[in-house]
């Protein structure tokens, strides 16, 4: 049985994301806090010692894969479970490097209200478990910057795609599909602005050695 009695924290930037998980696991009895990224996450889990934290991976200041590496590195908050939500990092490279870092389950968005619901009962029942050895610094920031390449490079592609289309589109067709342009370079920019702190990283601990 986990040891944890506190609320389940569930960490994710979309307010409408966030709400709907909030929602639906209050209604069914689970006491729920919340954050909107990594960095709030740490600070809610020293006050609230939650029972699981659920937590997307794409988000501003600190994103889900930083948090879960920073938890599992501390042994105050080594044994909170972890369950990851993902849109954007599906592939089996991506959820390979999630449960390396220590989670005990991955989930596609968008949610399956029932099936997420089964899955926080059996991560809760189940507990900490047995998890991997914390990886090293180095090998943390070396396999989520190839996460990140991956995910810019297919983002570029579909930026692109979108772009050739919309100059073949009839006027009223255009609206929605220049909205969906803005969406996917916003999400270019997030995920380009997460590889540039990566390489300061790179490069600060190539100075030190």
């Amino acid at each position: 049985m986990n040891v944890y009695l506190g609320p389940i924290l569930v960490v994710e930037d979309m307010p409408n994301v966030q709400e709907l998980l909030v929602v639906t696991l209050r209604f069914k009895g689970y006491p729920v806090v919340a954050a909107n990224n990594g960095q709030e996450a740490l600070a809610a889990i020293a006050t609230e010692k939650p029972a699981l934290v659920i937590t997307d991976i794409l988000m501003p200041k600190m994103d889900g894969y930083s948090l879960v590496h920073r938890m599992r590195n501390d042994p105050a908050t080594r044994s909170i479970p972890v369950i990851f939500l993902s849109a954007t990092y599906v592939t089996p490279e991506d959820k390979a490097f999630a449960l390396s870092l220590g989670a005990a389950r991955f989930l596609e968005k968008p949610v399956d209200t029932e099936e997420f619901l089964l899955t926080v009962a059996e991560t809760l029942l189940m507990g900490p478990g047995s998890l991997p050895t914390p990886l090293p610094e180095e090998n943390f920031y070396r396999g989520y910057r190839e996460r990140l390449e991956m995910k810019l490079a297919h983002k570029n592609t579909q930026i692109a795609r979108t772009e050739r289309l919309l100059q073949t589109l009839p006027p009223e067709q255009r609206p929605s599909f220049e909205t969906l342009l803005a969406e996917e370079r916003s999400h270019r920019d997030d995920i380009q602005e997460e590889l540039n702190q990566l390489y300061k990283i790179f490069d600060d601990l190539e100075k030190k050695t």
